[in-house]
């Protein structure tokens, strides 16, 4: 889709307060109103903010972005990519002489659910982060169809980030007696990683805690088909003991 022009629609949001939408985006809301990027300045724009609030050289940026071209023609896209946000009515790069940062206060979509699946996965998550309403499926599959180094490395570690904290979440929400929300969570990261064994795992724990026995002996059958057909190989044998000890 092309963004040759900004694009705003009325959006709720907390005055003076950007927000950096890379999930279902890029776009940006700010005081309100919604911004489309424009397309020549996309990767700058998530370049940057995927450094999470750290400021960036501009040579390392066009380097990065332009590595197929001499450094001041590269130089050059910068400063045509930093007009184009400028004149779309984007003002949340902050660009200093020698860097490029987001400016002080601007939310990243991206970076507070990554924030939520850290707190879940260090134990420092209050009541209000055991709910599966914080998890968005945007997140798993970071800015699809990019294939820049750089995304794909944050995809992945957010990714990862993202599947451990489904399955601490569906612990903690089992240990609540939350089951209906706990088998959610769980069967959430089962759907993006169906061969993940520790996510099954605790599909099958949550199933036994709540009685659900012929369900955690399902569960566990359709993984084993699963992992032979796509591995060749059979699951862990202490998963196999703890579904067949159950009488």
């Amino acid at each position: 889709m092309t963004h040759s022009q900004a694009r705003t629609d009325s959006l709720p949001s907390i005055e003076g307060t950007a927000h950096l939408c890379l999930l279902d985006g890029p776009y940006v809301v700010d005081n309100g109103r919604r911004f489309l990027v424009p397309e020549g300045s996309e990767r700058l724009l998530v370049f940057v903010a995927l450094r999470n609030g750290q400021a960036v050289s501009r040579r390392k940026v066009a380097g990065t972005l332009w590595p197929s071209v001499t450094e001041d023609r590269a130089a050059g896209n910068l400063r045509t990519a930093l007009w184009r946000l400028r004149s779309s009515g984007i003002h949340i790069l902050d660009a200093e002489r020698h860097t490029l940062s987001v400016r002080v206060g601007t939310s990243i979509d991206v970076f507070t659910i990554d924030a939520w699946a850290g707190r879940l996965v260090d134990g420092s998550a209050d009541h209000d982060d055991i709910s599966i309403r914080h998890f968005h499926p945007a997140a798993i599959e970071l800015l699809p169809g990019w294939y820049d180094d750089w995304i794909i490395f944050e995809r992945e570690r957010i990714r990862q980030k993202l599947l451990h904290a489904l399955e601490i979440l569906s612990e903690r929400l089992a240990q609540e007696g939350r089951f209906g929300e706990a088998i959610e969570a769980a069967m959430t990261a089962t759907e993006i990683d169906p061969l993940r064994e520790s996510a099954q795992r605790t599909l099958i724990l949550i199933h036994l805690s709540e009685g659900n026995f012929a369900q955690a002996r399902h569960t566990y059958t359709a993984y084993s088909r699963l992992l032979e057909s796509e591995l060749g190989i059979a699951p862990a044998p202490e998963l196999a003991r703890l579904v067949h000890s159950v009488r």
